[in-house]
């Protein structure tokens, strides 16, 4: 597999807080990865830093090109969809208003296809294409954010914490078919998730941090079986 995200020496904060402390990780293309980590070690600092939401320091390559200290909508152009925690659906337009903003980036004639395969994909999308994002539970407006930042045909997609405040149910459907679009898709995904279990279900490789620096890291099935991760994150 080519290396699509090569990350060195990131550095990234808030004003003077220092957060991360010199990251050093990759993601291949067609990968799903994960962060892992507590409250606080960082994990959703790092998806900001990449996708340019905040200042940088070190060296960020997305298929070869510089992205470091680049414009969040530079760094979509370039092929980087971010899901942020909290899903950010404009809660104003109807699911299929949201989805073809997904798609301002778009300058060919597939977009009417693409929005039938994503339908297809979240079938409870297409039952709601005329309904307000705002009127859905969360699970549905998570459905919609992913498949929004889909249909804008990423090379790599960032999710943040997409387990959050879903029900246990839903949560498993929603990883099962992050599974499926990464193997028929080809997609590749760089997740952060609090439900180490689930994400490392789908992974094929993992990071740990802690306090803005990588703990460990190692294929997804060893770090499942590691002692200190299991305790830490996996709850036996």
């Amino acid at each position: 597999m080519s290396r699509l995200l090569e990350v060195t020496e990131l550095t990234a904060g808030y004003g003077p807080v220092q957060v991360l402390h010199g990251l050093d990780f990759h993601v291949d293309e067609g990968e799903v990865v994960v962060i892992l980590g507590a409250n606080g070690a960082g994990k959703t600092t790092t998806l900001r830093a990449l996708s340019g939401m905040i200042a940088v320091g070190g060296r960020v390559t997305l298929a070869g090109r510089s992205i470091a200290g680049r414009r969040p909508e530079t760094i979509v152009r370039l092929g980087m969809a971010h899901v942020p925690q909290g899903r950010g659906t404009i809660a104003d337009l109807t699911v299929e208003e949201n989805l073809r903003v997904g798609a301002f980036t778009r300058r060919d004639g597939e977009v009417g296809a693409d929005l039938d395969r994503w339908y297809q994909t979240f079938p409870r999308l297409a039952e709601r294409r005329e309904q307000l994002a705002g009127s859905m539970s969360g699970g549905e407006q998570q459905m919609l954010a992913i498949a929004r930042a889909l249909i804008g045909r990423p090379r790599l997609l960032l999710l943040d914490e997409p387990s959050l405040g879903l029900a246990p149910l839903v949560t498993r459907q929603l990883f099962e078919q992050l599974g499926d679009i990464n193997r028929e898709v080809g997609t590749t995904v760089l997740v952060v998730e609090q439900n180490a279990n689930l994400a490392l279900g789908i992974a094929d490789r993992g990071y740990v941090l802690d306090t803005g620096l990588i703990a460990t890291s190692g294929a997804a099935r060893d770090l499942a079986t590691d002692d200190s991760v299991r305790k830490a994150y996996l709850g036996y």
